[in-house]
């Protein structure tokens, strides 16, 4: 072929031919549903409570192991702006309900799989998008009527909830451990007497993890725990103290420096002499009136300055019968001023009786396997904050049990904000598939082509559970189609058993929160991706 010299090609018909071609917003949305789908994949196959797990390791050389589908996403380095909507949309379902993070992925790609096959049809995006709405305006209808409403003083359900949640992950064998434990703990924030509140911050519920053990040893502690934060023993401190008066500080006990640098001259010893003087003096003083506001347990903040108590200040703290905790990190200082009701103190001279916390008893406790962990007990505060202890053999499964029993208090929180549950074991996308490709055939025009691709996108929810579990998911899958088509709306997969049972019956519950919370932000993501039409990348 001849080449045609760059001086007799036209760049402005070449630039209008380029940028006004009718392909292009063709092949961006391809490309953006492409690199969705692609992200999808990654997690579908940790669907479930036979689901795979993934192995993760980051640039520092740390690895995760978990199948958690929020955890997953957050770890990958994606780079394609459609794939970090995925990203979002994960993270906001954690957000939201806290369990159904893989789902909502899953779910979003499956959509954008069954908006290809319509955008190939010649199906205008807006249409897609508007049909996928009103598919999932419907699907809400459905979930609406087979929820069944739950009374929070019904214990027995609201474990069963959590044990489900947690029966997909790498510590479901402890999940009859771990669900009465995040139940108990939510409760204890949301009850006042006969009372329950609507909601609850899980920032009230503050996890400490602690290596060893196993997971059978993590427990809820009645106060604050510190499982890393050691007590300063020089010159025999104290590690226990009754009738605590506890002080949080957040400022240096040590010799004061000055704001810029400075040089001393020393000529002979006396100088230096008086010099040491006067920084014992100055320490002193400050231990003095530490003592004299009744203190007797001092927390010190971890991010100021790293000699903020030198070894001087601990021999005076000690002779002065003070017990003193170091390295409390900032993030935990507003759990520890509410559940102590004490205030953080910023400088020596506000240092007065009045913002001082009260506890029964402080004390270093010795664990079984000979580490050490700080215990404050009796604290005035006890129904406002609680804290929980998470052990573990190893640090992998350290972190999982300390994710999954995150997951497990978000779904006693989904309890609490919507007073109702679902059958799992894909019951309610299932039923809603079944309704969805009914309502598309009594539907004209091209929103019975929307409906029955919604209704086809819900399918791959029970196709992947049968999947993972071994199973013949086109022979599941159909075989559940039919028993919701002849009315049993409780149906499910049972992948321990590898057959169609009532979910009900199982026991294998959900709150209707996490249903509705994953098919809303999967359709509204799909919805943003479907409406893009051109990729702009700015220099």
């Amino acid at each position: 072929m001849e080449a045609i010299p760059l001086n007799q090609v036209n760049l402005d018909t070449m630039e209008k031919k380029v940028f006004t071609t009718e392909e292009k917003p063709k092949d961006v949305r391809h490309n953006n549903i492409l690199a969705a789908k692609t992200l999808s994949d990654i997690v579908r196959t940790s669907l479930g409570p036979k689901g795979m797990d993934k192995m993760i390791k980051d640039s520092k050389g740390k690895v995760i192991i978990t199948n958690d589908g929020a955890t997953i996403v957050n770890h990958l380095q994606v780079l394609h702006p459609t794939a970090k909507m995925l990203v979002e949309t994960s993270k906001a379902q954690d957000i939201a309900a806290g369990d159904g993070t893989t789902s909502v992925v899953v779910l979003a790609g499956a959509l954008l799989g069954q908006a290809q096959i319509l955008l190939d049809k010649n199906i205008s995006p807006t249409v897609i998008a508007d049909g996928f709405s009103e598919a999932c305006n419907e699907a809400t209808k459905v979930i609406d009527e087979i929820e069944i409403p739950v009374k929070l003083d019904d214990k027995e359900s609201l474990i069963q909830n959590c044990i489900t949640s947690l029966s997909s992950k790498v510590v479901s064998n402890y999940s009859e451990i771990l669900a009465p434990l995040a139940v108990d703990a939510v409760m204890k924030l949301v009850k006042s007497g006969d009372i329950y509140h609507d909601d609850v911050d899980l920032k009230d519920i503050r996890v400490s993890k602690k290596l060893g053990g196993t997971i059978e040893d993590t427990k809820m502690v009645d106060g604050i725990v510190f499982a890393d934060n050691k007590v300063s023993k020089a010159a025999g401190g104290p590690t226990k103290v009754e009738n605590a008066k506890i002080g949080m500080v957040q400022f240096s006990i040590a010799n004061p420096k000055t704001d810029m640098d400075s040089s001393l001259q020393i000529n002979d010893y006396t100088q230096m002499d008086r010099i040491l003087k006067q920084e014992r003096k100055h320490i002193l003083t400050m231990v003095k009136k530490i003592q004299a506001s009744g203190c007797n347990v001092l927390l010190i903040q971890k991010s100021i300055l790293r000699d903020a108590v030198n070894d001087l200040a601990l021999h005076y703290l000690a002779k002065a019968k003070i017990m003193v905790i170091r390295d409390i990190e900032r993030d935990d200082v507003e759990f520890i001023c509410k559940t102590l009701n004490c205030k953080p103190i910023a400088h020596i001279d506000s240092f007065t009786p009045d913002k001082l916390g009260t506890a029964a008893i402080c004390e270093e406790v010795t664990l079984s396997e000979g580490s050490k962990i700080v215990e404050i007990k009796g604290v005035p505060n006890e129904s406002q904050t609680v804290s929980i202890l998470c052990r573990g053999s190893n640090q992998l499964v350290l972190d999982e049990t300390e994710r999954s029993l995150h997951d497990a208090l978000c779904v006693v929180r989904s309890i609490i904000k919507k007073k109702a549950m679902v059958p799992g074991g894909s019951a309610p996308e299932t039923e809603i598939a079944v309704r969805l490709s009914k309502l598309a055939n009594e539907t004209q025009g091209f929103k019975s082509y929307c409906f029955k691709g919604f209704a086809d996108a819900l399918e791959v929810i029970p196709y992947t559970l049968a999947e993972n579990a071994g199973l013949k998911p086109v022979e599941i899958v159909t075989e559940l189609r039919n028993k919701h088509k002849l009315g049993e709306k409780n149906a499910g997969i049972n992948v321990k058993k590898g057959i169609i049972s009532d979910m009900l019956i199982e026991k294998v519950i959900q709150p209707s929160l996490v249903t509705i919370s994953a098919l809303k932000l999967a359709t509204e993501v799909v919805r943003m991706i479907l409406k893009i039409d051109d990729l702009v990348i700015c220099r």
